[in-house]
């Protein structure tokens, strides 16, 4: 097991920290953060309030190592999802380790309740992707292929993820998969031992309150993970987490 704890004056490579030892081999990593009492929103209903400095480089560093990123069209719509955008100083990195260009964002849904006048469609370098049922509305689908996005289906009734990541690896391409949630996607990934990784970040807060979503929920029987990092900054735990 790493363990880094980086203090005042320490310079941690965060791409590095995070980058697998085969940067192309097949990952699915979910990305997450929490209050010390488990809230994964903060009192505006989004997660990204609740992360600080150490968190949001982790995020960056995360998304760059990714050839998709993949989230629950819930969590799309709270959070405002737009494009991904390589930054200057990790393009050269991120083509180096033979990716051009910025990731797919990858929205899974059933209803395909998705609004294709959205920057994440229409500012969109990368083709948005949406995994989807093979019974999804056709109105839907034909809107978000015409508005220039990229249609997987796999499952009926409900989305087949262990189908849909393969069809997204062999046949778009997108080997690396990073999940940002939300609960309920997590909660369906891990059940059906998809989760390579898991990495969470504990914002030294308590949040309080009544809201009791946690970072997976849905599962019928927990899941013993073992600890690979450990990164400080400012307070904030970062802890990655692996299949056994």
């Amino acid at each position: 097991m790493n363990r880094l704890y980086p203090t005042a004056g320490t310079d941690i490579d965060v791409y590095d920290a995070y980058r697998p030892s085969d940067p192309m081999a097949p990952l699915v990593r979910v990305n997450m953060v929490s209050t010390l009492d488990g809230r994964v929103v903060g009192t505006d209903g989004v997660s990204g309030t609740l992360g600080g400095e150490g968190d949001r480089a982790a995020f960056f560093a995360m998304r760059h190592l990714a050839d998709g990123v993949m989230a629950g069209a819930g969590t799309v719509r709270a959070e405002d999802y737009g494009p991904m955008t390589v930054r200057d100083g990790w393009r050269e990195r991120r083509e180096a380790d033979g990716r051009t260009g910025p990731a797919s964002i990858v929205v899974v849904t059933r209803s395909v309740d998705l609004d294709t006048t959205s920057r994440l469609f229409t500012e969109a370098v990368a083709p948005t992707f949406v995994l989807t049922t093979t019974d999804a509305p056709e109105d839907r689908v034909a809107a978000v292929r015409g508005a220039g996005g990229v249609v997987v289906q796999a499952g009926e009734d409900d989305v087949d993820l262990a189908a849909g990541i393969t069809l997204l690896r062999d046949e778009h391409g997108l080997r690396s998969l990073l999940v940002e949630g939300g609960p309920d996607l997590n909660g369906h990934l891990l059940a059906a031992d998809l989760v390579d990784e898991l990495c969470m970040t504990l914002a030294p807060t308590i949040a309080g309150g009544e809201d009791e979503r946690r970072v997976a929920t849905g599962l019928d029987e927990g899941r013993r993970m073992v600890l690979r990092q450990v990164l400080e900054a400012d307070g904030e735990l970062l802890l990655t987490h692996a299949r056994p």
